[in-house]
């Protein structure tokens, strides 16, 4: 439905180039819920509420946590341009050193970092913009943008285009800063405003006007995409932070950039609410799939290393360790299990001799594993 100034306008500026003023949140006039975005709502919560019923039926949730918050980190900063993959982030993280590394991992990294920062903050402190600015430093500390005020809402102007693109041939300038600085209370004020809009299409709402706002110098991006998990956290909607859209966004980027300049120059909410709400059912769906075959891969494979090595304490108990540490060495081993040296690599071989861990670095010494079969069900 196009409804144009229904979202804001473009005001032209003493610098002569034309910013975006949005309107404030919720929209006027309300979302359109026809019979088709109806049901598309109704199948995405349903979808949300079984990925959130069958997590908690794992053996453990946080390990499934675990992975795909780093998932999502890989994905939502490959969008913003990043190389770097699940591998090269779980290696950073183990600190397996290699010359070949992409030089972006640490954004990754940061990416996790700040992820885990906002949903333990959330804990003690509600999604607001002093919370959203703490996540922002995280996301930038000592990495490319770190250069750009970390936590702090941009002071100058910003836009969206090419790299080479100058202010007046933008594809997109968003409001000045005072214009931001009152979306921004008006965006605070809908975020905390109980009302009768659920919770996924607030979620739709809020990461659109997030991205229009584009109150920092650099990762509104990301900061918006980590926004969605936050909000259905916070309202209790997932139990565990297992929403993630990146993957949705990422293999229909260029859709995902045509709709939410849509929002913005004619007014069409409907349309962008409509492609959210599939990916909500799509990324729910795959999420399912994935817990499901956790379940069977650590029933089939627990069972299998019993029968082929005996229920010996130090096997098994690295198996259960393996899941959160995916890139392991024998050092990490005797830590992990207050074992001797021998033990870990006596471990460590059987393992690699079952095909549960690769060796990944070729040398006769100072060797790291990959938890490499169940790493591989996290392929996207």
């Amino acid at each position: 439905m196009k409804i144009p100034n229904r979202v804001g306008k473009y005001i032209r500026q003493p610098g002569g180039f034309r910013a975006f003023i949005p309107e404030p949140l919720p929209p006027r006039p309300p979302l359109k819920m026809g019979d088709a975005l109806f049901l598309l709502h109704s199948q995405a919560d349903q979808a949300l509420a079984r990925l959130d019923g069958l997590a908690s039926t794992l053996p453990n949730p946080n390990l499934f946590v675990y992975m795909y918050v780093r998932k999502e980190a890989v994905l939502s900063s490959q969008i913003e341009g990043t190389q770097s993959s699940l591998d090269d982030l779980l290696k950073y993280e183990s600190k397996v050193t290699r010359k070949d590394s992409p030089y972006d991992v640490g954004e990754v990294s940061n990416h996790v970092k700040a992820m885990n920062y906002g949903l333990e903050r959330l804990k003690s402190l509600p999604l607001s913009l002093r919370l959203i600015r703490e996540i922002h430093e995280k996301l930038m500390e000592n990495v490319r943008g770190g250069n750009k005020t970390p936590g702090e809402f941009r002071h100058t102007q910003n836009w969206i285009g090419p790299s080479d693109c100058t202010l007046e041939d933008a594809m997109f300038v968003p409001p000045p800063v005072p214009e931001m600085q009152r979306a921004l209370d008006q965006f605070e004020k809908f975020l905390h405003q109980p009302g009768p809009i659920p919770v996924l299409l607030q979620c739709g709402l809020i990461h659109s006007q997030f991205e229009t706002i584009h109150p920092f110098l650099d990762g509104n991006g990301r900061i918006g995409r980590l926004l969605m998990t936050f909000i259905l956290c916070q309202k209790e909607v997932l139990r565990y932070p297992l929403l993630y859209l990146s993957h949705y966004f990422k293999k229909h980027k260029q859709e995902y950039y045509d709709l939410l300049m849509a929002v913005r120059n004619e007014g069409d909410w409907e349309k962008w609410i409509e492609f959210f709400l599939k990916g909500v059912i799509e990324v729910s769906r795959q999420a399912q799939e994935t817990a499901q075959a956790i379940i069977k891969f650590e029933k089939e494979r627990r069972d299998f290393l019993i029968q082929k090595i005996g229920s010996s304490s130090s096997a098994v108990n690295l198996w259960s360790r393996l899941f959160d540490h995916p890139i392991i060495n024998s050092q990490k081993v005797q830590e992990l299990l207050g074992c001797s040296q021998a033990t870990a690599i006596k471990c460590l071989n059987q393992f690699t001799d079952l095909k549960i861990l690769e060796e990944i670095t070729g040398g006769q010494r100072y060797r790291w594993y990959r938890f490499s079969p169940f790493l591989n069900l996290f392929k996207t």
